[in-house]
């Protein structure tokens, strides 16, 4: 039995945050103490959008009822599939929902799968609770599962540049392959042959705020 603790597993690729723009701020008003103002100018430059919505981003577990706007999930896709990839080959399938009967169809069948899971305080649906899951395909093979990560950290950090949370998921991806009774949902997905589900992203607002988990620095060195 899969429970809810299970289903999240981590993607964290760097390297692709360049597509998400870099913007500076400066501020001092004319005349006045000039050098107050050169300080402040400074001091607001030193900020670094991009950088710091890599350092903002969680994992979120938690959501809110709120949907997401469209126009923000076109904003994430299309920041998705701006990745590089090898080649530029783009081998990936990406598919939004955020159509309720669709969330919530599937879910019913992991509720009879998982009734333990279910029963838990506060479930709503097999992908978090998000109101919004992305879906992306890869080349059966095995091939382009790196360009798939890379594409997947784009749209998160896009996402948490819009306010949105996401969560990566690995557990829902797993039933919704091993289940005979979702292969109407996966079918749904429309990939083209050769293509397979890999893994999910669910997006929405969040309904929590964790804490940065600690990060092992001694794992990344200059080679002299």
């Amino acid at each position: 039995m899969k429970t809810l603790k299970n289903w999240a597993f981590g993607l964290c690729l760097c390297g692709t945050v360049g597509l998400l723009g870099v913007s500076f701020s400066a501020c001092g008003a004319q005349g006045g103490n000039a050098g107050a103002d050169a300080a402040d100018s400074v001091a607001a430059s030193d900020k670094n959008a991009v950088i710091e919505t890599i350092m903002a981003r969680r994992s979120i577990r938690k959501y809110t009822d709120q949907p997401v706007e469209r126009e923000k999930l076109e904003q994430i896709l299309e920041c998705g599939i701006n990745a590089p990839s090898g080649m530029n080959q783009q081998p990936w399938q990406v598919r939004v929902v955020d159509d309720a009967e669709y969330i919530n169809g599937i879910t019913e069948v992991y509720k009879k799968a998982n009734p333990e899971a279910a029963g838990e305080s506060g479930f709503k649906n097999m992908f978090r609770n998000a109101p919004a899951v992305i879906f992306i395909g890869s080349p059966a093979n095995g091939g382009g599962q790196f360009d798939c990560g890379l594409l997947g950290e784009n749209m998160a950090l896009a996402a948490q540049s819009l306010g949105l949370g996401t969560c990566f998921l690995g557990g829902p991806v797993r039933f919704m392959l091993d289940n005979e009774e979702c292969a109407p949902y996966v079918e749904r997905l429309q990939f083209p042959e050769g293509y397979t589900l890999l893994y999910a992203l669910a997006v929405g607002y969040p309904d929590e705020s964790p804490e940065a988990k600690p990060r092992d620095a001694s794992k990344a060195k200059f080679v002299e």
